[in-house]
């Protein structure tokens, strides 16, 4: 062999192992979902909260199984009922090289209520604390008007910006990366709306024992399943989340990659308008507006429950990659209560009802849902529609992007609409979507049917004053049993959530959904 063919072949060996190791520094994520901003203050959404997870950083972490652990803060503790204490971890510093004080979580605690235009989903977390006091730079005390034992659930979703950087900053500002200075593992790169969003690693990262491993993220915004699995399968990306139900089977017996999945926190659901006389999108047989507001009767209610086939939905559309529900939180999850049961499908139990609330005819429906948010939303969609008109109800379907979807939704536009909901703790969730809308106590936020149960709100008030775990989920259990006797929204499924990834590369799957790039580990 001559030595300029050894030293030739030597060349291209080296060359070859020198973009191998260049690609494996680069993870590509294909998401299901479009992220609305990178201001981690103003939509509390799933894929925005994911997004912010990589840059910013709350107070307390929540791992894969959503249990809550240190992050921020080293340690808490409640000094009296209404007083809670924070101690902050020193030495970290956000990405421009300025250190985390206590000025800048008060600031980030006071952020979603100071910021113009906020939807007001986060305003629910911070709404309960009246009263901040630094006690030094690293340690601080919240008081709330009342005992409140989940405030350090709520920290759990306020991420920590820096002051200096996010001082009147508006979301714009972020999604330019201007203000987008955080402490978290990654730094923005760039936000390309609808289409990608890119991320370098943040090398002074404190947290040696989760140090980023990926040099770049890319994660690419493929909310269409065709597309998103395609573009695994080319190569074009490295991993995706919410495998297509239909190809689940398929990848798990292709060697070239892997599968993980979880039970989700996630339930999916349907809110009716019931605080309107008379509601957009209901008509009479003739396909004029209806004078009277059919969701507002319990009747109607438990007629729609009963003419939804979950079973079927589960099998059939979901490829049982979901659990029939009956609660608003998924089994396992604090406050879950097994003991309310699946509504059994009763087609002619349906009609019966319909007809003694005044509706033997039936009347006209548009529902709507979002296309690109939930695993098969669409389909789900027209799967109901056609189970609501067996019964009489008329419907029609029409799907919106999630961007679109959700202003929409919280501007009250829409009469009958899909949503779903993900929580580590039930009360919160029954404050979130059943709670009579009160800003001033940051309930109700997302509301969007304006159920209102004044015992209901009685309960989960003396709820969110016991320090006691199992007295509380006890009670938790208890208004969950009494909410949903009224059927003020239509629960169908909880997810179970899912991922698949090229071989070399392994996701451990979590609870809360989230695709977190720092959590990918290479074989």
């Amino acid at each position: 062999m001559s030595s300029r063919f050894f030293l030739s072949c030597l060349l291209s060996v080296l060359l070859i192992s020198t973009a191998a190791l260049s690609r494996a520094e680069e993870l590509r994520i294909g998401l299901s979902a479009d992220v609305t901003s990178i201001d981690p203050h103003w939509n509390a959404s799933g894929p925005d909260s994911n997004i912010a997870t990589h840059i910013f950083e709350p107070l307390i972490g929540s791992d894969k199984n959503g249990r809550i652990f240190p992050l921020l803060a080293t340690s808490w503790r409640a000094i009296d009922p209404l007083t809670w204490e924070f101690k902050l971890r020193q030495g970290v510093k956000f990405h421009d090289g300025s250190p985390l004080t206590a000025e800048d979580v008060l600031f980030s605690l006071e952020r979603p209520l100071k910021l113009a235009g906020n939807p007001g989903s986060y305003t629910s977390y911070v709404r309960s604390i009246i009263a901040k006091e630094i006690i030094d730079p690293y340690t601080i005390r919240l008081k709330t008007a009342t005992p409140r034992v989940l405030v350090p659930y709520d920290l759990n979703s306020i991420f920590i910006v820096s002051k200096k950087a996010a001082l009147n900053a508006i979301p714009a500002d972020f999604d330019s990366g201007k203000a987008a200075i955080g402490t978290g593992p990654y730094k923005l790169a760039a936000f390309k709306r609808s289409d990608r969003i890119e991320l370098i690693r943040n090398d002074q990262y404190w947290n040696t024992e989760q140090h980023p491993v990926w040099d770049k993220v890319s994660f690419r915004l493929l909310t269409n399943d065709t597309s998103r699995l395609t573009a695994l399968l080319a190569g074009e990306v490295d991993a995706i989340e919410n495998i297509p139900t239909q190809d689940i089977a398929k990848l798990r017996s292709n060697p070239k990659f892997t599968v993980a999945q979880q039970v989700s926190w996630r339930t999916i659901f349907w809110h009716l308008d019931q605080y309107r006389d008379q509601s957009p999108y209901i008509t009479d047989k003739n396909g004029q507006p209806l004078k009277r507001n059919p969701f507002k009767d319990a009747r109607v209610r438990l007629a729609i429950s009963k003419a939804i086939y979950r079973d079927a939905i589960v099998s059939r559309i979901m490829e049982g990659m979901a659990l029939p529900g009956s609660n608003l939180v998924s089994p396992g999850i604090f406050g879950h209560n097994p003991d309310i049961p699946v509504e059994a499908y009763d087609r002619e139990g349906a009609r019966k009802l319909l007809a003694e609330a005044g509706y033997p005819d039936g009347f006209g429906l548009t529902l709507h849902a979002p296309n690109n948010r939930y695993v098969n939303d669409s389909k789900i969609a027209q799967a109901v529609a056609t189970m609501l008109s067996r019964i009489g109800i008329q419907t029609k379907v029409q799907t919106l992007p999630w961007s679109i979807y959700l202003g929409k939704a919280r501007a009250g536009e829409f009469s009958f609409m899909l949503i779903g909901w993900g929580s580590l703790l039930g009360d919160n969730t029954l404050r979130a979507h059943l709670a009579t809308v009160d800003e001033k106590k940051g309930n109700g936020t997302w509301n969007f049917s304006r159920y209102s149960n004044p015992e209901v709100d009685r309960l989960l008030d003396q709820n969110f004053t016991l320090f006691d775990d199992a007295q509380r989920e006890a009670l938790t259990r208890k208004i969950m049993a009494l909410a949903m006797q009224d059927n003020p929204v239509i629960v169908m499924h909880h997810q179970l959530a899912s991922w698949a990834m090229r071989k070399g590369i392994t996701y451990p799957g979590r609870v809360d959904e989230y695709t977190l790039a720092f959590q990918f580990v290479r074989q």
